[in-house]
């Protein structure tokens, strides 16, 4: 028996019997004909558990108190988990009144497999109802039996910690057209200090959320006249936004990229030669003009990019073309997947692809990789490569053949051999058109998020027919890189604010300084001041409200400005701004010395 030290699955193991035993507590407190039982997976950060109900029977996390009571009853009564496969009628027999549980059971008729269903119980009780399921008989002794796949605990005691933590609400199987139900998130570990760890977390998460954060900093907001999924930038989020997109351009202008521009919509006809027409239809915003031609809001750009490389014949003397270009994308996602700027309907992408001749790809490659690198290194976000790869047992969701993909993966995982640089590789990860690195960002509170992506196309040239003209007066086959440092700015953003709890360095903040003047009679040299700083590119504001000091210093405080100055008489006579920082830091300065001490920061992006 493999021991639990040496189980890398015994953690999940752990959470979906931490689930089954929060369906057993619902069940003892609530009734199963009360607390219908429809999906209950473990999950990267715990479990949930989803259920049906009659329109009467309401819950809340007001009782999680005594659910989790139960729960720990049973997990102190170290009950047995064992599968059992049964015969396909005698399942549906078992959840005969479960019409989630018939709908699962259909499916696995139709894969051809065997049910199987998880008893919790003792020992005495599962091995009776083994011999009972056998024969084919439905009188079960084990107080709790779903049916279910695992894995699974020996047993509940394995469960030395948990918590539950929020109720939602949850379309069957993630469909709107389904019956929304109700879902209870939990999440389980093998301490009570991991837990507790977790725990903290979560809560410094909530404190950090950039939904709220964005509304009180006053960064963007939705309307519903608009439409949700679409985000509204005020003045300082666009700030914000253009500053991350200036420095992207800064460091790909480095390496030899020009701009392009591209419309906000294609034919079809575009998307139908690409292929995107055929794996993503469905989540295109589509529209037909006056003439009946039909039209889409592009969900990519690199369809566009290749048409401007078509353009013209380029010899291999001026290759690489390397284009970028930072535009909306659209994407038709299902409302209830859109979550603030972490899932949205308009795209954000700071999109670049280069076209290079195949002995070209590794120089490139590595240029975009240091791009990469450049741009976290700023935000002191630690990174870690993916190497995406494709699936051999299901070919039919890619594009061209084995042979170009095995060559194309081999060549990024020899490239990043040669940067000293194992990247974890992930089967069935690639884009549709070629392998891929993806980079792993870790935020301050030790969360893993995607960023950007670097991808090789060795498909889209050929749909294309794009190509160079070599040495020899040839046409040859070019490579499509495409590139995304941020990837979609809005989700960036997201993990950026709360990475930084709103509190953005000097460099990114949309405010830089609040000249806080102490009464009316300092108001003019306020303005005097502002009007200086203000020439030499630093965003300024005067708080001029007939308020208070303390609650001046307070509001900035809470809006997160890196330099609050204090002006009165003192500083008025002697040309001088008492500046305080929002570590709480307090020092008088002339005006040329804090604005050099600005200046130096947005150069060093600090």
């Amino acid at each position: 028996m493999v021991k639990q030290e040496n189980d890398p699955d015994h953690l999940l193991k752990i959470r979906h019997t931490a689930e089954h035993v929060l369906t057993m507590a619902m069940h003892e407190l609530f009734g199963a004909d009360r607390v219908v039982m429809a999906m209950g997976p473990a999950t990267d950060e715990g479990f949930y558990f989803d259920f049906d109900s009659p329109e009467d029977f309401k819950i809340s996390e007001g009782d999680f108190p005594k659910i989790e009571k139960v729960m720990q009853r049973i997990i102190n009564q170290g009950l047995v988990m064992h599968p059992v496969e049964v015969k396909l009628a005698v399942a549906r027999d078992l959840f005969a009144d479960n019409l989630y549980k018939q709908e699962w059971l259909a499916e696995i008729e139709k894969e051809g497999k065997q049910p199987k269903v998880y008893l919790t119980g003792t020992k005495e009780q599962i091995e009776a109802d083994k011999k009972t399921l056998k024969k084919g008989e439905l009188k079960i002794t084990s107080p709790f039996m779903d049916l279910c796949d695992g894995p699974h605990a020996r047993s509940t005691s394995e469960i030395k910690a948990f918590k539950l933590l929020s109720i939602a609400g949850a379309y069957w199987r993630g469909d709107e057209k389904n019956k929304m139900l109700t879902r209870i998130y939990g999440t389980a570990f093998t301490s009570p200090e991991e837990l507790d760890s977790y725990i903290f977390k979560i809560e410094e998460a909530k404190k950090r959320d950039h939904k709220k954060l964005g509304r009180e900093l006053d960064l963007f907001s939705f309307s519903d006249l608009v439409g949700p999924g679409l985000p509204l930038w005020s003045p300082k989020g666009t700030i914000v936004r253009n500053l991350l997109d200036e420095f992207v351009w800064s460091l790909r202008q480095a390496k030899g990229y020009e701009q392009v521009e591209i419309p906000h919509i294609t034919k079809k006809d575009l998307y139908e030669v690409s292929g995107h027409w055929d794996k993503f239809g469905d989540e295109l915003f589509r529209m037909t003009t006056k003439e009946g031609h039909q039209f889409v809001m592009k969900p990519m750009n690199c369809p566009h990019h290749t048409q401007i490389f078509a353009r013209r014949q380029f010899s291999y003397r001026e290759m690489p073309q390397r284009y970028a270009t930072t535009t909306m994308v659209y994407r038709d996602e299902q409302t209830g997947e859109l979550s603030g700027l972490s899932r949205v309907r308009s795209i954000t992408q700071d999109d670049s692809h280069v076209f290079c001749r195949p002995n070209q790809v590794v120089a490139e490659v590595n240029a975009v990789w240091d791009v990469v690198e450049a741009f976290y290194k700023v935000f002191d976000f630690e990174l870690r490569p993916r190497l995406s790869l494709h699936d051999p047992a299901e070919p039919e969701k890619y594009l061209g053949g084995e042979e170009k993909w095995r060559a194309a993966e081999k060549q990024l995982r020899e490239l990043a051999k040669a940067r000293g640089v194992k990247p974890i590789e992930a089967i069935g990860e690639a884009a549709f058109y070629g392998p891929k690195l993806d980079f792993m960002a870790y935020d301050s509170l030790g969360r893993e998020w995607q960023v950007a992506t670097i991808q090789l196309d060795f498909n889209m040239p050929e749909r294309f027919d794009l190509f160079c003209i070599n040495e020899k007066g040839e046409q040859e086959r070019v490579v499509m890189i495409h590139v995304a440092v941020m990837g979609s700015i809005e989700r960036f953003l997201s993990i950026l604010i709360e990475h930084y709890a709103g509190a953005f360095p000097v460099w990114l903040s949309p405010v830089q300084a609040r000249i806080l003047p102490i009464a009316d009679r300092h108001l003019k040299y306020a303005r005097e001041l502002r009007q200086s700083l203000a020439e030499n590119q630093i965003r300024v504001e005067i708080d001029d409200r007939p308020e208070r000091l303390p609650a001046k210093i307070r509001d900035a405080q809470l809006e997160k400005i890196p330099y609050m100055l204090i002006v009165g008489d003192k500083e008025m006579d002697s040309k001088s701004i008492n500046v305080r920082q929002k570590d709480g830091s307090q020092k008088t300065l002339k005006v040329a010395t804090l604005v050099k001490e600005i200046r130096q920061k947005v150069v060093d992006k600090h």
